[in-house]
């Protein structure tokens, strides 16, 4: 599916900043950074819009983010949200050679039993390790 049918999909207007931004999370496999994003896409596109842009495709439901255990959020596509459900509770792997921060989409995070009168509103799992490009 190409980026406008995408973002109309989820009830975006196109934007040559929206465009560039998904099409940058797209061709990534791993997670990344507002730093990382605002390095790789055209230099017209300020700090503020593209951290709006950010925000507007997290509210839609089209990117969660994702933590990492320096505390900074980086951003993946979801692949199965929507504004009314917005589910990414799988794990999500940084590798500690690479520095790159995957989603495991087919791993979901085990149900916790909380004590009485707590409750969950949201679950990260972040596992660090080698990934499978850099074991070779």
């Amino acid at each position: 599916m190409d980026h406008k049918k995408l973002l109309n999909q989820f009830k975006l207007k196109s934007t040559p900043c929206r465009s560039e931004v998904l099409m940058l999370l797209r061709t990534h496999e791993h997670a990344l950074s507002h730093s990382d994003i605002e390095q790789q896409v055209d230099r017209s596109f300020d700090r503020v819009t593209v951290y709006r842009t950010l925000k507007t495709f997290l509210d839609k439901g089209l990117i969660h983010k994702v933590l990492d255990d320096e505390g900074v959020s980086k951003y993946a596509l979801c692949s199965e949200c929507s504004k009314e459900n917005h589910n990414h509770e799988h794990v999500h792997f940084k590798c500690e050679s690479c520095g790159q921060t995957q989603c495991l989409d087919n791993i979901r995070i085990p149900e916790i039993d909380l004590p009485a009168g707590f409750l969950a509103k949201e679950k990260n799992l972040l596992i660090q390790g080698v990934c499978d490009q850099c074991d070779q």
